[in-house]
């Protein structure tokens, strides 16, 4: 797949608002990232819960460390999501241990913090393992430094990007972290698609292919934002609950219309393949727009054993704020699980994409 036939450009909602430049994370400590818990350990089981702040560090190398200091196998070290390495970061990670007394809580995050670069903030037990996407998502503390702007403009700027998006929230958009540099992951996963390529890692086949298919679904949500679809539902939009996730068709969007308006419903957005659960009417034709444009088929997707779901077209963001400090804009925001911090960023910052690639989070799946 040539450089040239990949489209990497991503619409803002927020195209008529000037951005505020300037330079993420100058800082590790510029990045605050925070998982925010699905629930709570529950004293008991023979998973030990450790929840940590990292700095330098990617979560693969805490969850390989962790088993290497307590001589445990490959997988019986798990964690939620991804968290990123130049950023300052705070999640859990679950080791099966087996049942073990009280006191070994306490002597494990003894040994962890005498023997690794982690701050402990806390140990204990639950009867299950952590698994990728096993939380309701991230908390933000983000500084931009280095502003070509005066603050109080740049300022300025930042609340009126933010207060329209709070009114009008935002697409979904995969961060390039998923897609990789100039989209070097979707490439690969085009060519394991296609059958030009092989690879033998089950983990690494799967993301790579996920990663073609977040980038059709980037290019869904373009195509929606620029036809002037996205304020609004389609008829046969296939319709997500923001507080129970409950899905369903969109029999009469007139009907619905309301309901999108007051952020209750969302539609979503189609991670390609043949299990998809399908849209029908204009919303169907739009999704087959997409796909028809792709150098690939829904029969290689089925033969690569993808099946396909659907992903929240419309992200909130959860108490967005924003502030002036020493020289720098602060943002803070909460995230549901899946969603990408690049995606509120850029809009505020309406920077290159280069710029927003370093950032290597990655949230986990919905």
């Amino acid at each position: 797949m040539l450089q040239s036939e990949l489209d990497l450009s991503l619409p803002y909602v927020t195209a008529d608002l000037p951005g505020i430049g300037g330079v993420l994370r100058a800082d590790a400590e510029d990045f605050v990232v925070e998982e925010v818990p699905l629930y709570a350990a529950q004293g008991e089981g023979q998973h030990l819960y450790v929840n940590v702040t990292k700095v330098g560090l990617t979560t693969k190398e805490v969850q390989l460390a962790l088993e290497r200091l307590f001589s445990l196998k490959k997988g019986d070290v798990s964690f939620a999501g991804m968290k990123d390495k130049r950023a300052r970061t705070t999640q859990t990670f679950s080791l099966n241990v087996g049942h073990k007394p009280a006191i070994f809580a306490e002597t494990a995050a003894a040994t962890i913090a005498a023997n690794l670069p982690l701050t402990v903030n806390w140990a204990d037990f639950h009867g299950n393992k952590l698994k990728p996407g096993h939380l309701l998502g991230n908390r933000f503390t983000i500084r931009v430094t280095e502003l070509a702007l005066p603050l109080v403009e740049a300022y300025a700027r930042a609340q009126a990007v933010v207060g329209r998006l709070k009114t009008t929230g935002l697409p979904n958009y995969f961060g390039m972290q998923r897609l990789g540099e100039g989209g070097a992951n979707v490439r690969q996963g085009l060519a394991l698609l296609q059958g030009e390529s092989d690879k033998r890692d089950r983990w690494l086949r799967r993301f790579l292919i996920s990663a073609y298919q977040s980038y059709l679904c980037n290019r869904y949500l373009a195509l929606r934002l620029e036809m002037d679809a996205f304020s609004h539902l389609l008829a046969g939009d296939v319709a997500k609950k923001y507080a129970t996730g409950g899905m369903f068709d969109v029999l009469d969007a007139a009907v619905e219309q309301p309901r999108y308006a007051a952020q209750e419903i969302s539609f979503t957005a189609p991670l390609y393949g043949p299990r998809m659960w399908q849209a029908k009417e204009a919303a169907a034709e739009l999704e087959e727009t997409v796909l028809q444009q792709a150098p690939v088929t829904m029969e290689q997707f089925s033969r690569a054993h993808v099946e396909g779901t659907r992903r929240m077209g419309r992200l909130l963001v959860t108490n967005l704020e924003v502030e002036a400090d020493a020289g720098a804009v602060i943002l803070r925001f909460e995230l549901r699980k899946g969603a990408f911090a690049t995606t509120v960023l850029r809009e505020v910052m309406k920077v290159e994409a280069a710029a927003l690639a370093p950032i290597d989070e990655d949230t986990g799946d919905e």
